[in-house]
């Protein structure tokens, strides 16, 4: 497998954890609060994957 591959597959699980974290957390306004934030922070980090660099061939 390609480094990307493991990377994506990675961040994928990450997601899944945040979503885990953000249901277990109903009813916590810090906790929920914390657990969406980490689950933005997964999506953001996943924006290179799917953005087309200029410089590559």
């Amino acid at each position: 497998m390609k480094n990307q591959t493991i990377n994506l597959i990675g961040w994928i699980l990450f997601i899944v954890s945040a979503i885990g974290f953000v249901i277990s957390s109903i009813g916590s306004f810090w906790s929920m609060f914390g657990s969406l934030f980490f689950l933005l922070a997964c999506f953001v980090f996943l924006i290179p994957f799917f953005r087309k660099d200029k410089n590559q061939i």
